[in-house]
């Protein structure tokens, strides 16, 4: 199989960011999401999901219910034919985790321990990767795996010139990634 992924953010490049979102019935598929993927795929990339989950941190919803969601939102995708290879999810927070989520991780983004979980377990070339965020954190997360090709998408939000600067190519949303990565 492939060496090489598509890493994507969920909440703001899967979905729109609705704030914790952990309930199917408040998953908003962004438009043009499933065919970005299975052009992904038809490129011959693996798609893998980092997610910052502060939301089980900060006791908003559970691991259980986090994992629910992820099968869920794997079914969708099964649906029109993409296959999600992996789902990596950070349930910490420096500040405002309770109990045991309340730690400074390596796996919280923009820390690169979950891109460096998938590369790992899929004998992943990281040169011929791609970060697809919303996020300053995801271009950093990146940046600090040698992720090949990086791409911020607005989501409607607007960046720091910092964000700006570390991500290889900036659009509106994922759907708009396949004819990036294919040029």
């Amino acid at each position: 199989m492939s060496n090489k992924a598509v890493f994507l953010d969920r909440d703001g490049v899967i979905n729109v960011d609705h704030a914790y979102v952990h309930k199917p019935e408040d998953f908003e598929f962004i438009d043009g999401v499933f065919e970005a993927c299975a052009a992904f795929s038809a490129m011959g990339y693996r798609l893998i999901v980092v997610t910052n989950q502060s939301g089980i941190a900060r006791g908003y919803y559970t691991q259980e219910q986090f994992a629910q969601l992820s099968q869920w939102m794997k079914a969708q995708f099964a649906e029109h034919g993409v296959t999600i290879d992996a789902i990596y999810y950070c349930p910490h927070h420096p500040e405002k985790g309770q109990g045991i989520y309340l730690t400074q991780c390596d796996c919280r983004k923009p820390e690169p321990g979950m891109l460096q979980q998938g590369i790992e377990a899929f004998s992943l070339d990281p040169s011929q990767c791609v970060m697809v965020g919303d996020k300053h954190g995801d271009m950093i997360a990146a940046k600090r795996c040698e992720i090949g090709t990086k791409v911020l998408v607005r989501s409607g939000q607007t960046f720091s010139e910092d964000a700006l600067q570390d991500a290889d190519f900036v659009c509106d949303s994922l759907a708009e990634v396949p004819q990036i990565i294919n040029s």
